[in-house]
């Protein structure tokens, strides 16, 4: 997910010493409350998707299901927005964050993450027939991006100019709409939002094969969270190397690159 919360520099002065008194989430305090809680934006798929029922699947819920029986523990899915799951997870709201997170040199300042457990893309998505054909083709058009994502963030330090939603369902509506001219999307919820989309609307969308970059996606803690972050670290590198974290990818049909390859 690729994702980025920018926090202003005076702003997170005053959150630090706020947070430095808040509860952190440790392995002990997990455990003796029989309870994983972990916050999340199911508008991700096939990472997080939001089911008719209520009920939150995906790639990632998967590996913490896994992760909760292994800890001996209750699996608890709080949903909220995505630009609130990084202020959420410091304040000791929540015990980490589930959402499709890159990880940046940025939010390491301020959050803890375990190892990656894949690589990801961020994807250029277009109406069909539209004569943007490559990343060079951005300059001067008009890009959708979900707030609080790296692929907000990549944007604006690249000097695009960009249309910011709270949902990635409205950024693809900007760009079906031509509200704006591109929207740029971690590659494999593109790939299935593009195919929902395709499959029955008569406004086609393209990705196109050139990306705007990669990254690896973890999972997100509290700073003072290192022995959770160790325990839970421990499983999720024993999914990668076993195969069991491919095999998820296999199930919910997305390609599955493994953090090894960034090596």
């Amino acid at each position: 997910m690729k994702k980025f919360i920018g926090f202003m520099l005076c702003a997170m002065m005053i959150l630090t010493a706020a947070f430095a008194m808040a509860d952190v989430a440790t392995l002990s305090s997990v455990k003796d409350k029989g309870e994983l809680v972990i916050a999340s934006s199911p508008d991700f798929p096939p990472f997080e998707s939001l089911q008719g029922d209520g009920s939150v699947t995906g790639i990632e819920i998967d590996i913490m299901e896994t992760v909760a029986e292994k800890l001996g523990v209750k699996l608890t899915i709080e949903q909220v927005n995505f630009d609130s799951i990084l202020l959420g997870v410091m304040n000791g709201s929540y015990d980490m964050g589930v959402s499709g997170f890159s990880v940046t040199e940025e939010r390491k300042k301020n959050v803890l993450f375990t190892d990656p457990y894949c690589l990801a893309a961020q994807a250029i998505v277009v109406v069909e027939g539209s004569n943007i054909a490559s990343k060079a083709d951005l300059d001067g058009k008009m890009i959708s991006v979900q707030s609080g994502t790296t692929a907000e963030l990549f944007c604006l330090q690249n000097g695009y100019t960009i249309d910011t939603y709270t949902a990635n369902v409205d950024a693809e509506l900007a760009v079906l709409n031509g509200t704006v001219d591109a929207w740029v999307i971690d590659d494999l919820t593109a790939a299935e939002m593009v195919a929902s989309n395709n499959a029955g609307n008569g406004k086609k969308l393209v990705i196109l094969s050139e990306a705007m970059t990669t990254e690896p996606y973890a999972f997100a803690f509290a700073k003072g969270s290192d022995d959770l972050v160790g325990a839970i670290n421990y499983i999720v590198n024993e999914m990668v190397t076993d195969g069991t974290i491919a095999a998820l990818f296999e199930k919910y049909n997305a390609p599955y690159t493994s953090p090894a390859a960034a090596n």
